[in-house]
């Protein structure tokens, strides 16, 4: 149905209204709250995280701390895995640094990052420097002992058996040789010869 022209429709009206007042009303800039007790830096084992960073993703900066385990670290201590870390209290991080530390006796022995220790023959996970250090006395082992990945290890090659022939080179770059490049009539007469 076709409506008067003096009356508009009630609803384009409102419409209308609406648009007016937004641009009258100047926006008002909004205020971020910050919390003051927000650490940006939260020191775990030796390592700095990055306050900003959720739980699971920070305390991966940790050597040693891999997915799996921050998992686990997040469900021991009951604290939100998607929590920031800049937000956790002093006491919840000493609690996530106390469940870390004593991951090895509760973890699978499938699930720690150093089986049958060479030294010792336990199952251990170790962290941070200590992580290093032990990574390199097994790689100074080798070398003394002389055995394949001990020898692959001192010339710098690939240690697990990956192809060298196109990766992994190292060195001076060899170019192609090519022979003397013939004269354009010199080649052909050779071509002739053969009919």
């Amino acid at each position: 149905m076709a409506q008067p022209e003096g009356q508009e429709k009630p609803q384009k009206k409102e419409k209308d209204e609406k648009k007016a007042e937004k641009k009258k009303a100047p926006e008002k800039p909004v205020e971020k709250k910050v919390d003051e007790n927000f650490r940006y830096i939260v020191r775990i084992m030796n390592s700095d995280i990055d306050g900003n960073k959720s739980l699971i993703m920070g305390i991966q900066n940790i050597k040693g701390v891999g997915p799996r385990v921050a998992t686990v670290v997040a469900k021991r201590t009951g604290i939100k895995p998607s929590e920031k870390m800049g937000n956790l209290s002093e006491a919840q991080t000493e609690q996530i640094e106390k469940v870390i530390s004593s991951y090895p006796e509760f973890a699978p022995h499938w699930a720690v990052n150093r089986q049958h220790d060479f030294e010792t023959g336990e199952d251990m996970h170790t962290f941070g420097v200590d992580l290093d250090v032990s990574r390199k006395d097994d790689i100074n082992r080798m070398k003394m002992i002389r055995c394949y990945k001990g020898v692959r290890h001192e010339q710098g090659q690939k240690v697990r058996g990956q192809r060298t022939r196109s990766n992994g080179r190292t060195g001076l770059t060899m170019g192609v040789s090519r022979q003397k490049v013939q004269q354009p009539g010199a080649a052909a007469a050779p071509a002739e010869e053969k009919k």
